[in-house]
């Protein structure tokens, strides 16, 4: 199996979303749920604030990047050697199974990978 890293980046649409509705949840426990339930009103009117501000950030921080995510590929092959590979494309153009074109293209394309 070959891993690859992807960074994602929620869109600003979510970000925006979620920090309109972190807005909606910080009013709401600062006229509703402080008033009526003491500590854990205090609690989730905090809790609201972390997540609008981590909304904003998402949204409009230019650092920001997203997480790192590991993907694995399930490739059933086995990795090849930039060799293997080599000799694999020379074989095809012998047997004239591809262009010389394509043989060029693909050869240096191995190549550029090393």
């Amino acid at each position: 199996m070959r891993r690859r890293r992807v960074t994602y980046r929620p869109s600003r649409v979510q970000c925006i979303m979620g920090l309109v509705m972190g807005g909606i949840f910080v009013c709401v426990g600062i006229f509703f749920a402080i008033p009526t339930f003491g500590v854990f009103g205090v609690f989730w009117t905090l809790m609201a604030v972390a997540i609008t501000g981590f909304n904003a950030y998402y949204a409009f921080g230019k650092k920001y990047i997203g997480p790192e995510i590991s993907i694995e590929d399930d490739d059933k092959r086995p990795e090849t050697s930039a060799a293997e590979r080599l000799e694999e494309l020379r074989s095809l153009y012998d047997r004239r199974l591809i262009s010389e074109e394509e043989y060029e293209s693909k050869r240096s394309e191995i190549i550029n990978r090393l």
